[in-house]
């Protein structure tokens, strides 16, 4: 399948502000009924989406790839290139990382929760959840959130918050 064959049905996702690759890359196929094999074929080079939905960027997505996928999810290069970690800074590919407080601003997670350096939530001075405080389940791959709640129990991110803890300096 070439894109410019699928050009024309596919609906636009607009990437929020700090989103991580892997939760725009989950929003857009859902709403194109899309695999990331799927959206892999459509951009031209099949299975790096599936990697890059969980974090792994080893190697990192080359210019041509983020042209390839820019024209299939009609975002800016550039915008997509601020999805990914920058340039030197270490990876958290395990556990994955959420605020809730941040989540229930704006219902996406961000790529700064995922860098080695973040060690809390700047926006909020709290701890990073990195499984469900609940059930204790840990979080799936950003790309698999839908309705934003624990995969096993069901409790909401918004409900998460309470259990995040303040931290002073």
């Amino acid at each position: 399948m070439e894109v410019p064959e699928i050009q024309s049905w596919l609906f636009q996702v607009e990437p929020l502000v700090g989103e991580s690759l892997s939760h725009f890359l989950g929003r857009f196929r859902r709403a194109n009924d899309l695999t990331p094999t799927g959206l892999g074929k459509a951009a031209g080079f099949g299975g790096a989406i599936a990697r890059w939905e969980k974090f792994r960027f080893n190697p990192p997505p080359s210019r041509q790839h983020l042209e390839a996928l820019a024209k299939v999810v009609g975002v800016d290069v550039d915008r997509l290139a601020q999805m990914l970690p920058p340039a030197g800074v270490g990876m958290k590919l395990e556990p994955i990382r959420l605020c809730a407080a941040c989540y229930v601003e704006s219902p996406c997670h961000k790529i700064e929760w995922q860098l080695k350096v973040t060690q809390r939530c700047t926006s909020h001075n709290l701890t990073l959840l990195s499984e469900c405080p609940n059930c204790g389940a840990r979080f799936k791959v950003p790309a698999v959130w839908v309705d934003g709640w624990c995969h096993r129990c069901f409790l909401t991110f918004a409900d998460m918050v309470k259990h995040q803890k303040s931290i002073d300096y």
